[in-house]
């Protein structure tokens, strides 16, 4: 009986100085006094500062100090204040400071997130929870495991560190420090980061974020998206995996390194369903092309002055030269097709003899801008490239019926502002670890039977289930998972994008692909390219401007509209629609379709040899000039010249239905006309401003971009007057002041309709000039 008095005036001060503490012990099965002044307990039940934790046995005892601390056994459940429940096997309190240190199969729950870990430190006045010996959190659809992180109860924030992985059904997360938040389910990256898709696309940065619900990346350093054999890289980019897009601005560099194709822009966009990439803001693509090796020259001017020298008054060399123009154009072919190769089948593509091995190849660039630059990757099957069935023998006189381009859809898309994350920290000050449990009073406690302890009015005790067996697997996988996990290392988006560039920028020598069977072609992919207003082109030997531009990968033409113009060294072409076609990455034709007309400066630009008629054809062997047929009202005007004194003698003019030249070592060594044959000689004194052009001349140097650095910062300019030499022999304009509308913006689609009309306004006029014929 005086024991019993004792120990209950005992228990009576010590709830009284918890009271005092806010610490006090709720409910208990039995207590008991050890020799070392601490109270152990069976089944207890504590509360401090509105939180309740619950054990099979517990022990209270204070330090030397005055600070209060108690050990808690089996099945240990907090219930705090705000709902969240900490389930664990072994508890260590400190009072003062209200942590908690829990061990082994620990399991925090709330409504949003589970954190799973074998050792925890909570503080649960800050509410913060920390493990630095590996864990998980799952937080609705997301599962995030690493070595340490910081759990922020009040934000739902959670800081990650060391070998972090995250896993959602449609991406995995592969990192060294992230930021998470449970509500929003953003993370943000604060190093080296792969966010890799299901698809098999991937996302890197440095520093972003990402929203695992919404599947939108916000990144602002060393970013790149890479898709197979696809890379996207920006100063800032911004993703959507919903729509499969993807926004890069500044410095962008887009890579294609299996079709060999890379471009550069200050904007960029990517669609993932089509592959396509829109850029803006000064883009530039670059193609590479073969270079004969044995031509180290660059090639000369074009010049249409024939060999024969018609335009002198030799009566011999005319009498010859006027039998070869009244040829018939069968007799023409019959000729020609001795020495030139058989026409190809209709869609074959044309593929010269294969390249000697012991042969050095070099390459070239071709530099293309424009406004706006679109490339996506199609289907073979859909691809329709344009048949003009080409002849090396100039084939028939009669001009074909132009066909359709091919692929016309057009996805062009305006660049959007994006407000990029500002730099962010998530640094939690960590307090040293309370004291270990004492040895002695932990070995006095008797764990008893799991028995639900009698629990005092308003005290919420809730007992976890038995999953430590499951909570250990999960772990140890976890584990597992990071040992295998893959983070990237710094600065892998340079590494990437450089390797890529390396291999785009290493052709292969393939033929073009569309003489491929039929079952090829519905596998097989293309590239296209478009180029929307203001194109220009330039490569070291030749150079060109457009308003828009078409290209196919699987034919290698390019296809100029809207007031082309091309330059190769002296000389100037132009037309209404101009194509140009490369056979194994050699240029190989060139169609001039619509008031073709082709310029080349004499002198000092002081007159000008100028060839023109409807359609113009040219065909090319080692990058030179090889032949040129001039079909459709075809005109000449040739200035010929003393080599010893350096002037001009005399002028030729020469017309026809067909004017063929043909070329062999830069040179003329044939030179016929076919039907309607007219030709006048002009001495110089009689050569007057009337008849020293042709009608529909221009010359226009000042368009012609001169450098890629050129060609990137100058636009052709504004048409405002045509140049036309005078009699004194100096460029005097005719009219010194002619205005001109505002250029309007026009579609690719439009352009070709604008083509398609004009030439079927020419067949109607070339009809009407066989009925005159036959009339006659």
């Amino acid at each position: 009986m005086k024991y019993y008095l004792a120990l209950l005036f005992s228990l009576f001060s010590m709830t009284s100085l918890w009271a005092q503490d806010e610490v006090r012990i709720v409910s208990s099965t039995r207590g008991n006094i050890t020799e070392q002044n601490s109270l152990s307990s069976i089944n207890p039940v504590y509360s401090h500062k509105g939180h309740t934790m619950s054990a099979d046995s517990g022990i209270f005892y204070k330090d030397q100090i005055g600070r209060e601390f108690f050990e808690a056994f089996g099945n240990i459940v907090i219930h705090q204040s705000t709902g969240t429940l900490i389930y664990a096997d072994k508890l260590h309190y400190e009072a003062s400071t209200q942590t908690a240190t829990l061990y082994n199969n620990i399991r925090m729950v709330n409504p949003n997130s589970v954190l799973t870990t074998n050792n925890l430190v909570y503080k649960m006045r800050d509410r913060v929870g920390i493990y630095t010996g590996g864990g998980r959190i799952v937080s609705q659809a997301d599962t995030i495991t690493s070595k340490t992180a910081y759990y922020f109860e009040d934000t739902q924030d959670a800081y990650f560190r060391n070998k972090v992985v995250v896993r959602t059904p449609d991406v995995k997360i592969y990192t060294d420090s992230m930021l998470y938040n449970g509500i929003s389910r953003v993370t943000n990256f604060y190093g080296p980061t792969n966010i890799k898709g299901n698809k098999g696309e991937n996302l890197y940065t440095e520093k972003g974020n990402y929203n695992t619900a919404t599947g939108v990346a916000r990144f602002s350093k060393n970013n790149l998206y890479t898709e197979g054999s696809r890379f996207l890289k920006g100063d800032s980019l911004y993703y959507e995996r919903q729509s499969g897009t993807g926004k890069a601005f500044k410095n962008v560099v887009f890579v294609d390194t299996t079709d060999k194709f890379y471009a550069y822009g200050g904007y960029g966009l990517y669609n993932q369903g089509d592959s396509s990439i829109t850029m803006t803001e000064n883009p530039l693509i670059i193609t590479v092309v073969k270079k004969d090796s044995a031509d180290k020259s660059t090639p000369d001017s074009i010049a249409f002055k024939k060999e024969t020298e018609l335009n002198k008054k030799d009566k011999k060399s005319k009498d010859k030269a006027d039998k070869e123009m009244v040829l018939t154009q069968q007799e023409e072919l019959d000729k020609d097709g001795k020495k030139t190769t058989k026409e190809l089948p209709k869609g074959a593509a044309v593929v010269p003899p294969a390249e000697d091995k012991n042969k050095l190849v070099a390459y070239d660039s071709v530099y293309t801008t424009a406004d706006t630059l679109y490339s996506k990757v199609i289907f073979l099957k859909d691809y329709k490239p344009l048949h003009f069935n080409l002849d090396r023998n100039g084939g028939a006189l009669e001009v074909e019926k132009e066909q359709d381009y091919g692929d016309d859809e057009d996805d062009e898309e305006n660049a959007i502002d994006i407000d990029l994350p500002t730099d962010s920290s998530a640094t939690v000050a960590i307090d040293s670890l309370p004291s270990k449990a004492i040895a002695t009073a932990a070995k006095t406690a008797q764990v008893v039977k799991k028995n639900v302890a009698p629990k005092a009015k308003g005290a919420a005790i809730v007992k976890k289930t038995n999953d430590s067996l499951s909570i250990d697997k999960t772990l140890k996988q976890d584990s597992i998972l990071r040992q295998k996990a893959v983070i990237p290392a710094l600065a892998e988006a340079d590494n990437q994008i450089t390797k890529a560039l390396a291999i785009a920028k290493t052709p292969d020598s393939t033929m073009a692909l569309v003489g491929k069977d039929s079952a090829y072609r519905d596998t097989a992919r293309t590239r296209i390219i478009k180029a929307y207003h203001n194109v220009r082109l330039y490569k070291s030997d030749l150079q060109a401007v457009a308003d828009s531009a078409y290209y196919g990968m699987a034919d290698s033409m390019f296809r100029f509209m809207g007031k082309p113009m091309i330059w190769s060294q002296g000389s100037q072409i132009a037309a209404d629609t101009i194509y140009m076609q490369a056979v194994n990455q050699k240029l190989d034709n060139a169609l001039l379709i619509g008031n073709a007309f082709m310029v080349n400066a004499v002198l000092d630009s002081l007159k000008f040899n100028q060839l023109k008629g409807r359609k113009i054809t040219a065909f090319f062997a080692n990058n030179a000039i090889e032949k040129i047929f001039v079909d459709g009202n075809a005109e000449n005007l040739i200035f010929s010249t003393n080599d010893q004194t350096h002037t001009i003698t005399d002028m030729f003019h020469d017309r026809g239905s067909r004017i063929k030249i043909t070329m062999e070592d830069k040179k003329i060594i044939d030179y016929i006309t076919v039907r309607k044959v007219d030709q006048k000689v002009y001495p110089f004194k009689l050569v007057t401003q009337e008849n020293e052009v042709l009608p529909g001349f221009i010359w226009r140097p000042q368009d012609r971009p001169t450098s890629k650095e050129d060609m990137m910062h100058r636009k052709r300019g504004v048409e405002k007057e045509a140049i036309k030499p005078t009699a004194d022999g100096q460029n005097k304009a005719e009219n010194n002041a002619i205005k001109i509308e505002k250029k309007k913006e026009i579609t690719l689609e439009e352009e070709i309709e604008e083509d398609e009309k004009t030439k079927e306004e020419t067949s109607v006029e070339e009809k009407k000039e066989k009925a005159k014929e036959l009339t006659k």
